[in-house]
């Protein structure tokens, strides 16, 4: 069995996975309801070199494919490989009201955001062509040097936490 526990703030981060961790706990969580999930992760990942770094979860429709992939390699990058996207679509409400972004399909489309980040991180991992098009997004460009550069372990499919509407690598 697995136990986890909140991260907190950005400010509270460091210190409550810094004791997490010297608990024994698993991993550190970040949920996107009042703060930005992102941030206190990045803060947990410098203050603490084995629990895992998890967004439970981050609004995918509230962002793009390409900034979920820049965060999350950047996470995985400072955790040494600790971190655990977990993306959720959130309800209509809130994506088209709060958020002002487009609703429709949200299985289809959730479905399509992972295969998008999957392939962008495939890009800057194999260093081919970005080539990703569907009915909801489309990333056709990656100059060189936007490439980021890899310190840590490469970003896979095995970092999404919430895979449970994607295809698995094989069958995409």
């Amino acid at each position: 069995m697995k136990i986890d526990t909140f991260a907190g703030s950005f400010r509270e981060a460091p210190e409550r996975a810094r004791v997490a961790e010297s608990l024994g706990i698993d991993g550190v969580v970040s949920s996107e309801v009042n703060h930005d999930p992102f941030f206190p992760l990045a803060a947990a990942a410098l203050a603490t070199t084995e629990v895992d770094l998890i967004t439970s979860i981050a609004v995918a429709f509230a962002r793009n494919p390409m900034t979920i992939a820049v965060q999350a390699r950047d996470l995985n990058d400072t955790s040494n490989g600790r971190f655990v996207l977990g993306l959720g679509s959130q309800i209509k409400p809130h994506i088209t009201r709060r958020y002002s972004m487009p609703w429709s399909r949200p299985a289809a489309r959730m479905r399509e955001f992972v295969q998008a980040v999957r392939a962008i991180w495939d890009c800057w991992n194999e260093g081919g062509r970005l080539q990703f098009e569907g009915d909801f997004y489309s990333h056709t460009l990656m100059p060189p040097m936007m490439v980021p550069e890899r310190r840590g372990p490469p970003v896979t499919s095995t970092t999404f936490l919430w895979d449970g509407l994607i295809p698995t690598p094989s069958s995409c």
